[in-house]
């Protein structure tokens, strides 16, 4: 008999925190807070009656955690695809920055500065 206590203290505190992780629109026939008072105030009876006929129906859903950036939410590409075409275009316009710098600098090399009087005589 001694085990019964410990049955009974099992199903209330498995009750208890099932109804407290339970969703608020899953469970059936009352309010969460409801079947709360219930399995709390009658421990044996109240989480018999919570696993009949409050317990919501269904395997539990675990929400999907989101980080609250709804750009990393997206359905996307592979990030190793889209990371070598973004290095690929990132190294042809540093090139073409690179060889515009160059030609500019060639360009002033070769032109005479005209506040140099050595450069006019």
């Amino acid at each position: 008999m001694p085990y019964l206590g410990i049955i009974i203290l099992l199903l209330w505190v498995a009750a208890l925190v099932d109804v407290i992780v339970a969703d608020e629109y899953a469970v059936r026939h009352l309010p969460k807070v409801g079947w709360l008072i219930i399995v709390i105030l009658i421990p044996l009876a109240g989480s018999i009656v919570w696993l009949l006929v409050g317990r919501p129906i269904g395997p539990v859903q675990v929400p999907h955690r989101t980080t609250g950036f709804p750009e990393y939410e997206r359905q996307q590409r592979p990030r190793a695809v889209d990371a070598a075409r973004d290095e690929e275009e990132f190294r042809r316009q540093f090139r073409e920055r690179a060889e515009e710098q160059r030609r500019r600098a060639r360009e002033l090399a070769e032109e005479p500065d005209p506040d140099d009087p050595a450069a006019s005589a």
